[in-house]
Formats: C-alpha cells, sequence, structure tokens
C-alpha cells in the first residue's frame, strides 16, 4: 500500500509539473506577437511623420524660392530706380557746378567793382567833407524855416540856426563869414520874438471849464418893487384912507408879486436851466482851447468875450468864485495867441546860391566821372522739382538695405 500509494504521488507529482510547464510556453510567443505588432506601428508612426516633415520641407522650400524671386526682382526695380536718381544727382550737381561758375565770375565782378568804388572814395579829398558839411547846414537852415511857419516855434527855429552856424564854422572857409553873419542875424531876430506858452493856455482855459460847476447864480428877485417905507396901521382916524391902502396892500402881496425889469437886467432862466448854461460855457471855452494851437486869434477872443458876457449875465458877480473865474477870463483875453514871424530868413538864400555853385556841380562831375555798373550775372539755382526728387531718391536709398534684410530673414525662419 505504501508503495501504491507512493506511485500514486509521483503520479500526482508529474501530473503537476507538467502542467505548470505548459503555461510557461505560451506567455513566451504571446510576446513575440505583441512586439512585433509594436514595431509595425512604430514603423508607420516614423514613416508617416517622414512624410509630414518632407511634405512641410516642401511646402516652404517653395514659399522661399517665391520669396527670394520676389525679393531678386524689387532688388533689380531699386538698382534700376537708384540708376534713374543717380542720373538725376548727376543732372543737379551738373547744373549746382554751373550756377557757382556763374556766381563765382559774379563775384569777381562785384569784386573789381568794388575795388573801383573804393579807388573813388580814396580819391575824395577834404572838400568833399567840407561840401557835405554846408550841406548839412542847408538843410539845418531849411528846418529852422519850416519850424518858425508852419509851427511857429522860434526857440527851436533858433537851435536849428545855431547848429548851422556851427557846421559853418567847422570848416573855416573865410568865404562863409558873410552867410554866418546872415544866421547869427537871424537867430537875433528869432530871440526877440516874443515866446507864447500855448499849452498854458489850454490848461488854464480846460481848468476855467471844470470850475463853471463851482459858480453861482445871480439872485433874480432884486427888481421886485419896493415896498413902502411904512406898512402898518396909524391909530389916528385921520389916517383912515392910508391904513385902508396899507391893509390892502398888504393883502394882495400874498397872491401877486410886481417886479420892476429894465433893458440891464438878464431873461429869466426856467427851472433846472442852468445846466444848459454851464454846458454852453464850457463850449466856449473848449472852442477857444481849440482855436489856440491853429493861431485862431479871433476866433478865441469871440469865444472868450461870450463867457464873459453869460457869466456876469446870470451869476453872482460878488462871489468870490466868480470873481476870480472873470478875472482869469478877462487875462486870457488880453492874452494874444498869434505872433509876427519874419517872412524869409536871410542865411537862407544865400545858403541857397552856394549849394548851386559847389554841391551841385560836384555831383554832375562825380556822375560824368563815375564808369558804367557792369552787369549783373543771374545765378541759375536748381528748381523745386529737382530738389525734391533729389530728396525722394536720398530716402530711397537709404531704407532699400534696409528693408532687404528684415525680408530675408522673414524667408529664413
Amino acid at each position: 500500500m505504501t508503495e501504491h500509494n507512493k506511485s500514486t504521488e509521483t503520479v500526482n507529482n508529474e501530473a503537476a509539473t507538467g502542467s505548470q510547464t505548459e503555461p510557461k510556453t505560451q506567455p513566451s510567443s504571446e510576446q513575440k506577437r505583441s512586439g512585433l505588432i509594436g514595431s509595425v506601428i512604430a514603423i508607420a508612426v516614423i514613416i508617416a511623420i517622414g512624410g509630414g516633415i518632407y511634405y512641410f520641407t516642401q511646402q516652404n522650400n517653395a514659399k522661399l524660392v517665391n520669396e527670394n524671386n520676389e525679393l531678386k526682382q524689387q532688388m533689380s526695380e531699386l538698382i534700376e530706380q537708384q540708376k534713374i536718381d543717380r542720373q538725376r544727382l548727376n543732372a543737379l550737381i551738373d547744373a549746382q557746378s554751373e550756377s557757382k561758375s556763374h556766381a563765382k565770375e559774379y563775384e569777381e565782378q562785384l569784386n573789381r567793382r568794388m575795388h573801383e568804388l573804393q579807388a573813388h572814395v580814396n580819391a575824395l579829398s577834404s572838400s568833399d567833407v567840407k561840401n557835405w558839411l554846408l550841406a548839412q547846414a542847408d538843410f539845418m537852415v531849411k528846418m529852422a524855416g519850416r519850424k518858425l511857419w508852419n509851427d511857429h516855434d522860434p526857440m527851436t527855429a533858433a537851435v536849428l540856426l545855431k547848429s548851422a552856424d556851427s557846421s559853418l564854422a567847422e570848416m573855416n572857409d573865410p568865404s562863409l563869414l558873410d552867410i554866418r553873419k546872415s544866421i547869427t542875424h537871424d537867430i537875433a531876430n528869432l530871440s526877440a520874438i516874443n515866446q507864447i506858452d500855448y499849452d498854458g493856455i489850454i490848461l488854464r482855459l480846460n481848468q476855467l471849464s471844470n470850475e463853471v460847476d463851482n459858480l453861482r447864480l445871480a439872485d433874480l428877485n432884486s427888481g421886485d418893487a419896493k415896498a413902502d417905507e411904512s406898512t402898518e396901521v396909524s391909530d389916528n382916524i385921520d389916517d383912515w384912507k392910508q391904513n385902508l391902502a396899507r391893509s390892502w396892500k398888504n393883502f394882495t402881496n400874498d397872491f401877486i408879486t410886481v417886479r420892476a425889469r429894465d433893458g440891464s437886467e438878464a431873461p429869466l432862466l426856467a427851472p433846472n436851466q442852468d445846466i444848459y448854461l454851464r454846458e454852453n460855457i464850457r463850449s466856449q471855452l473848449l472852442i477857444a482851447a481849440q482855436a489856440v494851437p491853429r493861431y485862431q486869434e479871433e476866433t478865441y477872443k469871440q469865444s472868450l468875450e461870450q463867457v464873459s458876457t453869460w457869466v456876469r449875465a446870470y451869476f453872482n458877480v460878488e462871489a468870490p468864485e466868480t470873481k476870480a473865474f472873470l478875472s482869469e477870463v478877462d487875462q486870457l483875453i488880453d492874452q494874444p495867441i498869434a505872433t509876427e514871424m519874419p517872412d524869409a530868413l536871410e542865411s537862407q538864400a544865400k545858403l541857397e546860391k552856394v549849394m548851386q555853385t559847389r554841391v551841385r556841380n560836384l555831383l554832375s562831375q562825380s556822375k560824368d566821372s563815375a564808369p558804367a555798373p557792369a552787369a549783373v550775372v543771374e545765378e541759375q539755382q536748381p528748381s523745386k522739382e529737382d530738389v525734391k526728387e533729389a530728396e525722394k531718391a536720398e530716402t530711397q536709398q537709404s531704407a532699400a538695405p534696409v528693408a532687404a534684410p528684415a525680408s530675408q530673414q522673414k524667408g529664413s525662419l
């Protein structure tokens, strides 16, 4: 039994070991199949990736070829444009060189003309300086005449005559002593003329215009009928007639006012009419002030006399303001504004004769000796269109080298 059991155990053990070895052989074949499938899939993926890479590289190469063709076309166009611009620049340079040559010729002519004028100026003698001083003195004398007759200003005229005399004295010419004597005589005559302060007169008239409002109107009730010396009723019965008359007058005085008027009295003013009276006085003072710089003495005095008449007729002449006002008006009436000026200056005619004999003869001689002016050569300058085209070409030349590398970099990407 024991042997039979052992034999059965051994058989069982062998069966168990056989069953264990069979599963070990089966997994090794399955692994081989899975590895083969994986390798196939990997090869397929690699082939697909390679095909995609090849497709994209072909596309990129075609794009690069197109961009390179475009760049070559642009470069050819830029080269042609540069050639055209160079031709224009060369034309501008030629025109500029030609204008420079013309300018150089013109400059040489100007230099020759300047040397001639410099030689002419150096040839001037001291007599020309004296003639210039003589012309200056003549101008001063003529200006003195204008100030005297146009502006009625003898003081300024005398100053101008003194300046003319100093110019003649600087010449140190004995032949001009007669003219200097005439100038001295004219200065003495102008100094004897009474100088009138026209500005002061106008200021005084303006001050009177400001003082019109301070004047007081006259009392127009001074012409009332005088009452009887005695207006009281007496106690005597015999004076009954006088008492009745006095009572009647006292009664009627409250209703009726009797005034005695004569030709010397001014007419009555309506209420608030003194404003117009004062404005009329101001207007007359303004007319007098405007007549002063025009030297219209008749208009000046008529206006002031009208002012004096109105003030004496309508204002209280006993008031201190009115007295001062009328006193100032009377002083202005007595103030003359027109002065007698000499009809001519003795020195002016003599200086005019000397100017004719000296300065004008010198001017005629200088005109005869002066050379003819050189012809002016116009400088040729390039037109505005040429300048604009040259600037445009320069900008294109500066922008072209920068644009090409940028496009090449874009293609290389």
